[in-house]
């Protein structure tokens, strides 16, 4: 069985390749089953471990274990770690075990700018990236794919942080830094949330005509991003009804308050793909696409790296 490092990992998995896989499994549908969902009760705080399987009909076989520790940041660690196990599907025999933790911020970036490249203006040039955390950096790359980004607003609750992933990307974009939630969003093409906040951050009262709002945290009910009235003006997307309407927090917490409704919900990104129901349908509309993360989406980019790593020694069939 091989290891595949971090690094590996990130080499072999560029933001159009990976979005073009992404769209290509969701198109043709792998088994899913929901992740299991597990609560660590801790003297310094609660964490989560999640288990996520998939396999294809007769294709490849994987399951992703992560450990969600936000109280890793008092300690100056990230707060998700994980692997990722590859098998192929004839006999069920591990081919590899990959480094969980970059794999998720790939396909979780790569899921988003899928999103957006099929629901945000194809003019969208302004984002607003809302935290300063790992994965904040693979959302405007991953967004700046599949949309000509050419202004970034960074806003972060530590400045030094915001300051620091600003500094990073000055070189591409014209960077800023920003205080002013309400000002910055009134004035973003999409906004992309990605904080482990329980409070709102983002207000629907700010959102423009024809942006596009991206949320990536809150994958617990009691974590939410955004209130209400962001559902209630939006056309809401989701990664999967599943993961969504179990997990996600800001639409839970909206439809409890009387904001939403879950039959409100327009399409999955399988549905949006497979164009079996309509995604923006005019430049005013507002969208907004909430993932919490699905197992296809893992063994989707598991597949890609192990590909591509292969390639690059021997000829090898795709599928096993």
């Amino acid at each position: 069985m091989h290891m595949i490092s971090a690094e590996d990992v990130a080499r072999s998995l560029p933001w159009e390749r990976l979005v073009e896989r992404l769209e290509t499994t969701f198109r043709q549908g792998v088994e899913a089953p929901p992740r299991h969902h597990h609560t660590l009760h801790r003297a310094d705080g609660d964490a989560t471990m999640l288990l996520m399987p998939a396999w294809e009909e007769d294709g490849y076989i994987g399951m992703k274990m992560v450990n969600v520790f936000p109280q890793n940041a008092r300690a100056g660690l990230p707060a998700i770690a994980g692997v990722y196990l590859l098998c192929e599907g004839r006999h069920g025999r591990p081919l590899a075990c990959m480094d969980g933790s970059e794999l998720t911020r790939r396909r979780t970036a790569a899921a988003s700018a899928l999103a957006s490249r099929l629901l945000a203006r194809k003019q969208s040039d302004t984002l607003l990236m809302v935290g300063t955390g790992r994965l904040a950096p693979m959302l405007i790359e991953a967004h700046a794919a599949v949309r000509p980004i050419r202004r970034v607003q960074i806003w972060g609750r530590q400045p030094a942080k915001a300051e620091a992933l600003a500094d990073h990307y000055r070189d591409r974009f014209s960077c800023e830094v920003v205080e002013d939630l309400e000002s910055a969003t009134a004035t973003a093409d999409i906004i992309s949330c990605a904080t482990l906040s329980c409070e709102p951050l983002i207000r629907g009262d700010w959102l423009a005509a024809g942006s596009h709002l991206d949320l990536v945290g809150a994958f617990r009910p009691d974590m939410r991003e955004t209130d209400g009235r962001c559902f209630e003006r939006s056309a809401v997307f989701v990664d999967t009804y599943a993961g969504a309407t179990g997990e996600a927090g800001d639409l839970l917490q909206a439809i409890r308050e009387g904001s939403f409704e879950r039959e409100s919900i327009r399409a999955d990104l399988a549905q949006l793909i497979q164009q079996t129901r309509p995604g923006r349908t005019d430049e005013q509309e507002i969208t907004l696409f909430k993932s919490v993360g699905a197992s296809l989406e893992d063994l989707a980019a598991a597949i890609e790296v192990w590909n591509t790593l292969n390639t690059r020694t021997q000829p090898r069939e795709e599928r096993p």
